[in-house]
């Protein structure tokens, strides 16, 4: 009972000095027994949560998601090709804005990405499951010179380090491409920018 009345005070403080967010945030973390810093880094949106609402604002087929500091950057392609549109998501709110919208694509460019049974946000999900972290990239790679088309997937794990995948488009399955130290995108990366975020 002692305890009810706390939180009660607690929360009220907390109204009357920060607002209704602040009590939320309090009050749940308070309730969990941990503290506000770390219910505020649980807000913090996924790549999953991204492709999202993404999707939601633009609907169609995401081509590449990449997160630059705490904005997640997404290309997404119309069902039909013709369009394609830049998104930033916000990455602590997961407000979307266009950046760019295209309504002229040449929809044979996209043919490979349109017809994927596998799409980024599975990919995502089956390389974090080869390899646990984070999906901080996902990038849709139409298979130039002469390779197969897949999905290039970087993922962070709680150490820093970035592990780069090749997903199958159809089946799903994960290869690994290599490990790095860099926090930052690997050369092999820059080839395949230049061509899929034009």
């Amino acid at each position: 009972m002692k305890r009810n009345v706390f939180v009660s005070a607690a929360a009220s403080a907390a109204l009357l000095v920060a607002g209704p967010v602040a009590t939320a945030a309090a009050v749940s973390a308070d309730m969990a027994g941990t503290a506000p810093a770390a219910a505020a880094a649980k807000a913090d949106v996924t790549a999953e949560q991204a492709l999202a609402a993404a999707l939601k604002n633009y609907p169609g087929v995401v081509e590449s998601l990449d997160r630059d500091g705490n904005i997640w950057h997404v290309d997404v392609i119309t069902k039909d090709g013709k369009g394609h549109a830049e998104l930033e998501v916000d990455a602590a709110t997961g407000k979307v804005s266009r950046q760019n919208v295209d309504t002229d694509e040449n929809p044979g460019e996209h043919k490979g990405l349109l017809a994927a049974k596998i799409t980024a946000g599975q990919a995502a999900k089956a390389a974090v499951a080869a390899h646990p972290g984070t999906a901080w990239t996902v990038e849709w790679d139409s298979g130039d010179n002469g390779q197969a088309p897949y999905w290039h997937v970087e993922v962070k794990s709680s150490d820093g380090k970035t592990w780069n995948a090749s997903v199958d488009p159809t089946t799903g399955k994960v290869t690994a491409q290599s490990d790095s130290d860099s926090d930052s995108d690997s050369d092999s990366d820059s080839d395949s920018d230049s061509d899929e975020n034009s």
